[in-house]
């Protein structure tokens, strides 16, 4: 990228003022980080289609691939649910969903079709019941504020923002959805996954022990980048290839990873206290972030967990969690083991025809998480994921913030950090920000 065009003011030690909204979400985090107990989970209910109930009507925003997958995901999870609208700050995003929505035979009315930064708002107009969130995370703080404002229930891709005041603001609207009945079902498909449920439901009533270490990782190639074209300003630019800025995805260890450092949290029944660690990029092609991250997570009492993420081609590659406890350990998705390696429990998959395992749960998760959305409406029981969602998020911040800065970061310090990523005001042309990759040492505090 030509950073002569992009250059004036680094946007990375930017602060804001938290404002009325913040100390709200900080008072929210604090209570529920002493609440949060292993033994003290409400799990969704696992139905393999929702119940019928009156029609549901739901509009998107954000009109890329994982926009289009979570409507088609949301179409699927019961009878009489319908796609009416359609946001996006590009109109050829909305025209190419529109149009891989009608291969699916479903239509959406032109009328019912929005562009620009304000195109929610435009979405929000139409008689809706309910709002699917999936542009990029940046944006997900003052989107998500505004569907509640409407009333509206509201489907919350993950990551739920990009930095520290972001997470306090998701937080204190969350609060604000609860008050006022509407459900919120986030994008951590995992926690609807019923593998990984009945494996936390094991490790709850003490399949392990207690709990000593844990390990999350996430290692794959580099995901997809955009080149700069022609004629695109400064802010088309970066929105088009918006996973390789921090300000609009948070970095990849809050695109991606946050699926990890989430079960670590949910199967430890709290967020961890303080992080350390490091990260670096060297084949990077565009963008500021890293192509790799290592951090160390400390719970207290002894307890740490590793966490690793990488998006660099060629390397090995896997994913997952692996929990230690004083009696054996389990991968978190669908195994306990005895401290010598032998298996203690294994979830039992559907089986094929022949009779084996399937190694396939029976609903997919991408689709469970709108039944639970739809069941929840339906049967007028609201339910909000957005704070514990908005918690894991802030932890993979913290783990960010200790990976650019060098220093070690305590809940605390995110609690009290009043960084916020990004522009003053969103408009299509020339963006006075700077992008320097993070160099960590002692000229960089938290």
């Amino acid at each position: 990228m030509d950073k002569s065009q992009l250059s004036r003011r680094n946007f990375l030690g930017k602060s804001a003022l938290i404002g009325a909204a913040g100390v709200i979400g900080m008072n929210a985090l604090s209570s529920c980080s002493s609440k949060l107990k292993t033994v003290d989970y409400e799990f969704p209910p696992l139905l393999d289609k929702a119940p019928d109930g009156k029609k549901l009507r739901a509009g998107l925003v954000g009109c890329g691939n994982r926009g289009t997958g979570a409507a088609l995901n949301f179409l699927a999870a019961g009878n009489d649910l319908e796609l009416v609208a359609l946001a996006d700050v590009f109109e050829d995003k909305v025209w190419d969903c529109r149009k891989k929505l009608k291969k699916q035979r479903v239509a959406v009315e032109e009328k019912n079709c929005f562009w620009g930064f304000d195109a929610y708002k435009s979405l929000l107009e139409v008689d809706l019941d309910i709002v699917i969130l999936a542009t990029p995370p940046h944006f997900r703080p003052a989107h998500f504020d505004a569907c509640v404002q409407a009333k509206k229930h509201v489907f919350l891709e993950k990551p739920v923002c990009v930095d520290p005041v972001g997470a306090r603001q998701i937080i204190a609207t969350a609060k604000k959805a609860e008050n006022i009945g509407v459900t919120v079902i986030t994008g951590t498909q995992r926690r609807h996954q019923r593998d990984y449920i009945e494996t936390y439901k094991q490790v709850s009533s003490g399949a392990i022990g207690e709990l000593v270490s844990a390990k999350a990782w996430w290692l794959q190639n580099h995901v997809w980048f955009r080149t700069r074209e022609e004629g695109w300003s400064d802010m088309e630019y970066m929105i088009r290839n918006w996973n390789n800025f921090s300000w609009l995805c948070g970095d990849h260890i809050l695109d991606t990873h946050v699926h990890n450092i989430d079960i670590i949290n949910w199967f430890m029944g709290k967020h961890p206290e303080q992080a350390i660690g490091f990260g670096g990029r060297e084949r990077r092609l565009t963008g500021d972030q890293y192509d790799f991250f290592s951090i160390d997570f400390e719970f207290g009492n002894g307890v740490f967990s590793h966490s690793m993420s990488r998006q660099i081609d060629d390397c090995a590659n896997t994913l997952g969690e692996r929990i230690m406890g004083t009696e054996g350990y389990t991968n978190c998705k669908n195994t306990i083991f005895n401290l010598d390696g032998s298996v203690k429990w294994r979830y039992e998959y559907p089986k094929n025809k022949d009779g084996r395992s399937t190694e396939v749960v029976k609903v997919s998760p991408y689709v469970q998480e709108h039944i639970h959305l739809v069941t929840s409406i339906r049967t007028n029981t609201p339910v909000v994921e957005a704070e514990r969602t908005a918690i894991s998020t802030l932890t993979a911040i913290m783990g960010r913030t200790a990976a650019y800065t060098g220093q070690k970061v305590t809940w605390e310090d995110m609690l009290n950090s009043t960084e916020k990523l990004g522009p003053d005001k969103y408009e299509m042309g020339p963006v006075d920000m700077e992008f320097p990759v993070p160099v960590p040492g002692s000229q960089h505090k938290v």
